[in-house]
């Protein structure tokens, strides 16, 4: 059973995105960007996890004292679709309860730039999301970050596997940093004041 108020639990803080270097910089891949700076910001670099098939960084986020929390980023291997499988084995093994856990992901109906931070909720067609909730049930956080929808007829899954236009790139670097603020916000300061700092 999980202890969600526990609050020596550490955080679990998951990218969502797919793996290898094509991918890198495509929209659906937000969510690692925004890991990838957070493990920056810890002074960590990504290493295999063990069995789970994912890349980690252990660490802590927060001032000294009581606000300091130890966290644990991931970024799941296994490709969007099934992320929900490398996740739970992340959470098993650092012991995290699912109120602890983070997904940080594109979201086609928020505009560029914005962000929403959730708790619960449905997976909106995401199939990252998806798999994490038939992995563990959907108690988990969300920090949304909104990619926008896709321009005339082009198809949902065309638009989020290509990067992100020269235009947005301009505001990517900014957007990212929002995204990893807010993180940590959510961690430290809690859900209600991450929300009204950061929702848009």
């Amino acid at each position: 059973m999980d202890v969600t108020t526990d609050a020596g639990a550490p955080w679990l803080i998951v990218g969502l995105g797919n793996p290898g270097p094509e991918y890198a910089m495509n929209r659906h891949n937000v969510g690692f960007m925004v890991v990838d700076l957070l493990a920056e910001r810890m002074g960590g670099r990504f290493k295999r996890a063990g069995k789970a098939q994912a890349q980690v960084v252990e660490g802590r986020i927060g001032p000294p004292g009581p606000a300091n929390r130890r966290v644990i980023l991931a970024k799941p291997m296994s490709f969007m679709n099934l992320s929900g499988g490398p996740v739970n084995a992340l959470r098993d093994f650092y012991k995290v309860p699912v109120a602890h856990i983070v997904a940080v992901h594109d979201e086609l109906d928020i505009d560029y730039g914005a962000l929403r931070l959730k708790l619960g909720g449905g997976d909106n067609g995401h199939n990252g999301l998806k798999s994490m909730t038939k992995a563990m049930g959907s108690d988990y956080h969300r920090v949304r970050c909104g990619i926008g929808r896709p321009p005339g007829r082009m198809q949902v899954a065309d638009f989020v596997l290509k990067d992100f236009s020269s235009a947005e790139r301009k505001e990517l670097d900014w957007f990212v940093d929002r995204a990893a603020d807010a993180v940590e916000c959510l961690v430290i300061e809690g859900l209600e004041r991450a929300q009204g700092t950061y929702n848009s």
